[in-house]
């Protein structure tokens, strides 16, 4: 097997399997992000590539994760003050949530942003064989990911690090 990825994710270094392929995580180097096709609630399709030039934070969630639902406030609040500058919001529900338990969810809490259900698990398994929600990643303008979080990210430091990124050049 070959080393074929890079992704910055905090301190040390870690090396998994995702299918036949090894995947190394190391500190401090930058690695593009996937470029996936999705679809979005309403039937149309994008690929992530079409968000390069923008910060974008995509956000892999369930309706069955407790800590899904109690950041997705956060999430919004964090895409509503950055809509406009720069910024996009990617949220991911898993292969395994419902997709009428996904609509719902983003129907009555009027997701701002796109929703996308992951229905075979292709993007996240691209995004690093995403398992664990919620887990959010961070794109910068150049599509290089820059930030990986497993679990509910600090929101003042992520804003913090979203004011770098939209003001770099």
């Amino acid at each position: 097997m070959k080393l074929t990825r890079h992704l910055a994710i905090g301190l040390g270094a870690v090396i998994f399997a995702a299918g036949a392929t090894l995947v190394a995580l190391s500190v401090g180097t930058a690695t593009m992000a996937p470029d996936v096709a999705y679809t979005r609630l309403d039937g149309s399709t994008a690929r992530t590539s079409d968000l390069k030039g923008q910060v974008v934070l995509v956000n892999f969630w369930a309706t069955s994760c407790t800590t899904c639902v109690k950041e997705m406030p956060q999430i919004i609040a964090t895409h509503k003050k950055y809509a406009g500058k720069g910024f996009d919001t990617l949220a991911v529900a898993m292969s395994y949530d419902p997709p009428a338990y996904v609509v719902n969810f983003a129907q009555s809490r009027q997701l701002p942003f796109t929703v996308v259900i992951d229905n075979l698990g292709h993007m996240a398994q691209q995004f690093g064989d995403v398992q664990l929600t919620p887990t959010t990643v961070l794109i910068n303008k150049r599509g290089e990911i820059v930030k990986r979080y497993v679990g509910e990210p600090d929101f003042a430091a992520l804003h913090a690090l979203i004011d770098r990124l939209i003001a770099e050049a």
